[in-house]
C-alpha cells in the first residue's frame, strides 16, 4: 500500500486529517469525567464524638404596639406609659441585648409615638425596629 504526496496535477498534499486526533481527545475527556469523581483526596481522621446540643434560643424581640386611640401595649397587653418604662427597664436587666419592634396605627399621632420612643431609649434599650405594613 501506497500513499501519494502529490495530487494527481503535482500539487502537494498538506492536508492532515483530524478526525483519529478528536477521536483520541473526546475518549480521554470521557475517561477523566468518569474517574474524577472516583478520586478522594480527603485527609484520612478519626473525629471525636460528641452528644448532639441544641442551638441556644433566638431571643424573641419584645413588641410595643401603639392604636388608634394612643393605648399602648408590650406583647399584646395594655399598659400605661409610666408602667412601659418600668417593664422595659425589667426586659433589660433581664436580657442585655433586648430588641424592640415598635409598631403603629397609622391614624395615631406622631407625639404618641414620638413619647414610646423615648420611653424606650430611656429604658437603655438600644435595638429598636419601627414596623410598618407593604403597600
Amino acid at each position: 500500500m501506497a500513499f501519494s504526496t502529490t495530487s494527481e496535477d503535482g500539487d502537494v498534499l498538506s492536508e492532515i486529517n483530524i478526525t483519529p486526533l478528536v477521536d483520541v481527545m473526546l475518549v480521554l475527556v470521557v475517561a477523566l469525567i468518569v474517574t474524577a469523581p472516583l478520586l478522594n483526596n480527603a485527609i484520612k481522621l478519626n473525629l471525636p464524638k460528641t452528644v448532639a446540643t441544641q442551638p441556644p434560643d433566638a431571643r424573641k424581640p419584645v413588641s410595643v404596639s401603639v392604636d388608634a386611640r394612643g393605648l399602648v401595649y408590650v406583647d399584646r397587653e395594655p399598659i400605661s406609659l409610666p408602667a412601659l418604662e418600668n417593664k422595659l427597664q425589667l426586659l433589660r436587666a433581664a436580657q442585655p441585648d433586648v430588641s424592640v419592634h415598635l409598631s403603629s396605627d397609622e391614624a395615631v399621632n406622631y407625639g404618641s409615638v414620638a413619647k414610646v420612643m423615648a420611653l424606650i431609649e430611656h429604658a437603655g434599650i438600644t435595638r429598636v425596629a419601627v414596623l410598618t405594613s407593604p403597600q
